[in-house]
């Protein structure tokens, strides 16, 4: 009986696409890539047309000898890793390893995971596409060439442990130049004027438009002095209607999800991160398990930038908006939605797999997690949104005018909602928050209607900075910019927080102070490499070797000579930029009483070190909190120590700094809770700088709790220790650890 191996890239397909195929097929997983640049090496020879040296990935070993051995086994390979230029070099480097085997090898592309999808797949494969494998190389090799020449810059003017990524500098650079802008911003006050009228009964708002034949925007009116001459000019006068327009207005649906907009609406309609999204997505693209439905995927592929849908996709769509809706809800004709100039419209756009009511948000939600369940309704909506009929709007605009002032009131009516009956999509808030006076009907004005003033109303604005960037905003910006790819965004914004050249407050990237320094020293060394524009060409350059259109060793050196002569330029003026990213102070070094002390980086902030190092090693927090006594004995020299905080960590440190050094753990001076064990519970903290409380003679003793131990007995199961807890709903309270008994500690009476 014949033998064949099915080789996926996630292990999450193994089970669902087994079902499909049977017994005869084998299927595995390579879990990511299996071959790649080393870790602790360059990789690349760059003397020999950009030659990759390619290793086995850390910890995938044993993956390929599993992959090797049912090769060896097998009468048919099909290679199935993601249908992109990454999964397009996993199975070539699966080939590449697997190639002393005579088996025949083909390469199978799913853009859904359904059995349909996969038997079609199956029935007719093809052959690895190099140009897709040589675009990804050709990144990888770019990627490598700028970390590992431009990151060692950075440690050597900054700190050690920076990166300086090819393309996640640039989005630094984007969020810091915005950062600039809001600096540079001043604030100008301006008034808008308000008036409301009544006509054949009905009352409706306008708003001040013109006068005297020329417009007015937000600075015409600077300030309450000029408000008060416009109303001082109108107060009396009669009113009339001098413009009337009736329009019907429509709205369109908007094109079905690709990566970049399902990352931005996931982010406004969910609160989720483009990484979270992208987690969410690949899981319902992989497969899960759905009761009697059996295991599949819910969506097409998810990273895509082409809004294209499959014939047979659009008519079932058509087919479940007649059921849901009724005929009126079906265009008379399928939305086909233009290409975006940069896709490269490999895939369909992210839409529901199965296009049928079975599949229906509401019928999967049982087996769907919360977070699936929001992500897959927001697909499904937008997709059969994006095939039903514009909305309709009845528009009227009315101008009224005295004595050379206009004022102008908007009325809107939906007379038939459209898609818009299924979704619409999240909005962000205009940065000046203006209102526009619209009003949601108008009474039938005619030219020449009289009508009477009731009120008018003058109100105060302040011109606003233009915002800082959301998740969302961010990722349309570099869409809009050609910044990476549909694939990229997540992982750029991911590296951005990681590095923590970045803060996120409020839904907000705020740079920090060494993103700041970060991007201004790669700007400043490194313009043509960093700048916006060149970058989006480059990601051009990769399109078109994935196209056939270039040579991707052509590219790297149309690239390399020139950043190769930048970077012995910096090489040379590199303690220069150190100097610059130096502040020297007044302060002479109090151990050595010869140089001046300098403010320098760490990975943990600012500090005060002396200017002789290396001769002299001095250093000293540069904010610190005052240190408070304690009981405890330096065992080094006698003295007493002292509490002190710095950078935000509490630990003892001796009174008798420079002279003695020794520095150990904040303790409770409360007895670890471990029958036999003679420690003390101390204050320590986590890689990622959460405080817990664990004992003092680890590794010997592993006791730890992430409250904060009390010393006071457990009266149910006598456990030496309780600890404290604080919560909304029971408020402050101590728990015991060991039988979770909790005791309510009551609120002090204020003093009268």
């Amino acid at each position: 009986m014949a033998h064949y191996l099915v080789i996926v890239e996630s292990p999450a397909k193994c089970k669902t696409i087994s079902k499909y195929l049977g017994k005869d097929y084998t299927v595995k997983a390579t879990m990511g890539h299996i071959i790649d640049l080393p870790e602790k090496e360059f990789g690349v020879d760059l003397e020999n047309g950009f030659k990759p040296k390619y290793t086995v990935s850390k910890g995938k070993s044993r993956v390929l000898k599993v992959l090797k051995d049912e090769a060896a086994d097998s009468d048919m390979i099909f290679l199935a890793p993601d249908p992109d230029r990454e999964g397009e070099a996993i199975a070539w480097h699966v080939a590449q390893s697997i190639s002393k085997s005579k088996t025949k090898i083909k390469r199978v592309l799913f853009n859904e995971i359904t059995k349909n999808a996969v038997l079609a797949a199956i029935e007719k494969p093809g052959e690895i596409d190099m140009n897709k494998v040589n675009a990804q190389q050709a990144r990888r090799i770019l990627d490598r060439i700028v970390g590992y020449q431009v990151s060692p810059i950075l440690w050597r003017t900054v700190f050690r442990g920076l990166s300086a990524g090819r393309v996640q500098s640039v989005a630094l650079r984007i969020i810091c130049n915005r950062e600039d802008e809001i600096k540079a911003f001043r604030e100008k006050e301006y008034w808008s004027l308000h008036a409301q009228f009544s006509c054949i009964d009905r009352l409706f708002w306008t708003k001040l438009i013109s006068v005297d034949g020329k417009k007015v925007d937000k600075y015409e009116l600077p300030d309450a002095a000029s408000v008060r001459s416009i109303i001082d000019r109108v107060q009396g006068k009669q009113f009339s209607v001098i413009d009337v327009q009736r329009t019907e207005k429509s709205r369109k649906p908007f094109a079905p999800f690709i990566t970049s907009t399902v990352q931005q609406e996931a982010a406004r309609k969910l609160n989720y991160s483009a990484t979270k999204t992208m987690i969410i997505a690949q899981q319902l693209y992989e497969g899960l398990e759905l009761g009697q439905l059996g295991s599949m995927g819910l969506i097409t592929y998810m990273r895509t930038d082409s809004t294209r849908i499959a014939d047979e996709a659009i008519t079932s769509a058509r087919g479940v908006i007649s059921t849901l809706f009724g005929g009126r809800y079906v265009p008379d004709a399928p939305r086909v939605y233009a290409k975006n100039k940069n896709a490269q419209d490999a895939h369909e756009a992210i839409r529901p797999s199965q296009v049928s009511l079975d599949f229906a948000p509401d019928k999967l939600k049982d087996y769907l997690s919360k977070d699936q369940y929001g992500l897959y309704e927001l697909i499904w909506k937008r997709f059969l949104a994006s095939q039903m009929p514009n909305a309709l709007f009845d528009s009227t605009r009315v101008d009224i005018s005295a004595n050379s002032c206009v004022f102008r009131a908007n009325g809107s009516i939906m007379k038939f909602d459209g898609f818009l009956a299924l979704y619409d999509e999240a909005i962000e808030d205009s940065p000046d928050g203006i209102e526009s006076e619209d009003n949601d009907r108008l009474p039938e004005l005619t030219m020449q209607s009289q009508c009477a003033l009731q009120k008018m109303l003058d109100k105060q604005h302040f011109t606003q900075p233009p915002p800082r960037y959301t998740e969302a905003s961010l990722v349309r910006e570099l869409e809009d910019k050609g910044i990476g790819r549909p694939s990229t965004y997540a992982q750029i914004i991911d590296t951005l927080k990681r590095r923590k050249y970045v803060n996120v407050d409020a839904k907000r990237f705020f740079p920090t102070e060494v993103g700041l320094m970060v991007k201004d020293i790669l700007v400043r060394q490194f313009a043509d490499v960093f700048d916006i524009g060149f970058t989006a060409t480059m990601e051009n350059s990769l399109d078109k070797i994935e196209m056939g259109q270039r040579e991707w060793v052509s590219v790297l050196k149309e690239f390399y000579d020139p950043f190769q002569k930048v970077m012995e330029n910096v090489k040379l003026n590199i303690k220069e930029i150190k100097a610059k990213n130096q502040e020297v102070t007044q302060r002479t070094c109090p151990e050595c009483k010869k140089f001046p002390l300098v403010i320098k980086w760490s990975k943990n902030g600012k500090f005060f070190a002396c200017q002789g190092f290396p001769a002299c090693k001095y250093t000293e927090p540069l904010e610190k909190i005052a240190p408070m006594p304690s009981d405890e004995i330096c065992d080094k020299c006698g003295a007493p120590m002292v509490i002190l905080t710095i950078n935000g960590k509490r630990f003892l440190g001796c009174s008798k700094y420079p002279e003695c050094r020794n520095t150990k753990s904040l303790s409770t001076g409360i007895a670890c809770p471990r029958e036999g064990c003679t420690g003390f519970l101390i204050e320590r903290r986590t890689k990622r700088g959460k405080i817990f409380y664990g004992c003092n003679t680890y590794p010997k003793c592993n006791y730890a709790t992430w409250d904060k131990p009390v010393a006071q007995k457990c009266e149910k199961c006598n456990f030496p220790i309780l600890v404290y807890k604080e919560t909304k709903s029971k408020g402050r309270i101590n728990r015991c650890p060991n039988c979770k008994t909790e005791y309510p500690i009551p609120d002090v009476p204020a003093a009268v």
